[in-house]
């Protein structure tokens, strides 16, 4: 057994690699380990994700995600900028392509209003192509606060100044179990070794919810993997795209649907799609792991989900499949875009909490333990909230080690 940590985290994507960094920044004196299973950090969510820095326009105004994301941004791009973190504040258009979805704009830029997301704008079809040229709508919504980065680099920073500070990082180092050892100390179960720890933070993403569980709690929710999978815009016609293009997104199902993004190397990628995936690690239709498809189909919340939201499903297990479908999908936005301009890109991989009542957890998670705290939900936009989602889960572990 090990000497005992202060602070263990489990996961090294961009939550638990933020959340040391703060941790050694406020408490430089204690001794702090993150644990991750694989051999690199940012191998899962944060790897794959499309690089938005986002501006807390969709937010439900009083939510985590929009307190946390409008003070994390502010504090994401002020820590790129000290750390030489290539980024850039480009802006984005969200537009309307029929008048139904003209009132859920309105409610957009409402939301936005009173998130405090500065400088907002509704734009009419002819001021949309100043800022997009090709882009087709009746009304628009320009965020000019939004931006692009790529979050690999941010975690890298971050893990930089964690260890920089003293922090331990162990790769390859798979949290098998998490039990109470005594009063005071938890032990850790990892692939290296046993540890010990007066706090542990769960930052495991795609398992949450099994660490969770490894520690004896009983989450209210499980995690559903669902697989985002994107084309890219062929460099022949990465001129259609200017910066970032969105649909006014359905209130119904937390996914943003398919939009144009440029990326922070130039490159621009049209999707994604959101699909059931069969696995943790699905990023693949032929990725099955028949335990974790098990856990999925089993789960009484899925088909309630389900059963409520079929028809989105079928739509867009069918746009998975076809090219055709998905070209016509990004010509809602974009109708110069044709099947030609596009070749396969990459996926990620959602880690989406689901309640027993079937409802998509839509904010932030947070739940806590005498000595563990569970960071259960963090879907988009949680790599921009990043900052702010540390220091909250830095100050719950310092209320724990306060009374220990």
């Amino acid at each position: 057994m090990n000497s005992p940590f202060d602070v263990a985290i489990i996961g090294a994507g961009i939550i638990g690699l933020a959340t040391g960094m703060r941790l050694l920044e406020e408490f430089p004196r204690l001794r702090a380990a993150i644990f991750e299973k694989e051999n690199t950090i940012a191998a899962h969510q944060t790897g794959h994700n499309s690089g938005v820095i986002h501006s807390g326009l969709y937010y439900r105004p009083g939510s985590f995600k929009a307190r946390l994301c409008a003070s994390g941004r502010d504090e994401l791009i002020s820590f790129c900028a000290a750390h030489n973190v290539r980024h850039e504040i480009c802006g984005k258009v969200v537009i309307a392509t029929s008048g139904g979805q003209v009132p859920a704009l309105v409610e957009l830029f409402r939301r936005g209003s009173e998130n405090g997301v500065a400088g907002l704008q509704m734009l009419s079809p002819g001021e949309v192509r100043e800022f997009e040229p090709y882009a087709k709508c009746i009304r628009g919504l320009l965020a000019p606060g939004t931006g692009i980065v790529d979050f690999r680099q941010v975690a890298k920073a971050y893990a930089d100044v964690f260890e920089k500070k003293g922090g331990e990082l162990f790769l390859g180092a798979r949290v098998n179990k998490v039990k109470d050892l005594d009063s005071k100390t938890v032990r850790i179960e990892t692939g290296r070794g046993e540890f010990q720890s007066r706090v542990l933070i769960n930052c495991a993403g795609l398992y949450s919810d099994r660490v969770a569980r490894s520690s004896g709690m009983s989450p209210p929710c499980r995690i559903v993997p669902f697989r985002g999978e994107y084309y890219r815009i062929k460099p022949k016609s990465e001129y259609l795209v200017r910066n970032l293009i969105y649909p006014v997104p359905d209130p119904g199902f937390p996914f943003l649907g398919v939009h144009f993004t440029r990326t922070i190397d130039g490159k621009v990628e049209a999707g994604p799609n959101a699909v059931l995936a069969f696995a943790r690690e699905g990023y693949s239709r032929t990725r099955i792991s028949p335990l974790e498809l098990w856990e999925t189909l089993s789960y009484h919340g899925f088909w309630r989900l389900a059963s409520k939201h079929w028809r989105t499903g079928m739509g867009e297990m069918m746009r998975s499949f076809s090219k055709p479908l998905f070209t016509r999908a990004l010509q809602k936005l974009v109708p110069a875009v044709s099947m030609d301009d596009l070749e396969p890109g990459g996926a990620g991989v959602r880690a989406q909490a689901l309640g027993h009542d079937g409802k998509l957890l839509d904010d932030f998670v947070i739940e806590q333990t005498e000595k563990v705290i569970h960071l259960l939900n963090a879907p988009s936009p949680a790599a921009t909230s990043s900052p702010a989602i540390a220091r909250r889960l830095v100050a719950m572990a310092g209320g724990i080690l306060g009374a220990v």
